[in-house]
């Protein structure tokens, strides 16, 4: 299968509310449409996941422009816990309600990654993305240590191709931004 068939199967997928795992620009995440709350709630059950702890969603630099945190020039990927007042005038129609944290943040992540850029781009909304591994299990670095169990759970495996991986073995940088625009480090 070419890249262009794989990308329009995987966004086909997304639109009819599929879950999806797949390689990002930092280890393998599960994922589906940040649009489609049906979908959000289904990835919370295939990862045992409480729903308490949110998950990020992986946009185009086109869908967060102007803002002065999320680019794909970062030295690493980093990803931004951005307050309600900074991501929803950027994304409000396009994350599903059921997909901020309680206190109304969300994490938002630019990828420097081909082929999530394409997905994201053919589908027309922000990605959702959390690590691909049961909940409390270690986060995989390569498509071997996802366990057996969570691939057969989504609804399509991307294959780990050559050209689709990242040299990227540990999960992003996470930054909370603070309504007065400072920032913290969650994770380095």
């Amino acid at each position: 299968m070419n890249m262009a068939d794989l990308v329009q199967q995987t966004a086909d997928t997304l639109l009819r509310g599929g879950t999806l795992l797949y390689p990002t620009d930092t280890i393998w995440g599960i994922g589906c449409d940040a649009r489609r709350a049906d979908a959000v709630e289904k990835l919370y059950a295939l990862k045992e996941r409480d729903r308490t702890k949110s998950m990020l969603v992986l946009c185009s630099p086109a869908q967060v422009e102007g803002n002065p945190w999320l680019s794909a020039e970062a030295e690493r990927p980093t990803t931004y816990i951005l307050p309600a007042e900074i991501w929803q005038p950027l994304l409000g129609g396009l994350v599903a309600g059921n997909l901020a944290a309680d206190d109304g943040s969300l994490g938002i992540r630019v990828p420097r990654h081909d082929f999530c850029q394409s997905v994201i781009h053919r589908l027309g909304a922000p990605l959702v993305s959390t690590s691909a591994n049961l909940s409390g299990r270690p986060s995989p670095t390569t498509y071997n240590d996802i366990e057996d169990e969570l691939k057969r759970r989504v609804d399509l495996c991307v294959p780990p191709l050559p050209a689709l991986l990242s040299a990227e073995t540990r999960g992003s940088r996470i930054l909370r931004v603070l309504p007065d625009g400072t920032t913290a480090v969650l994770r380095p």
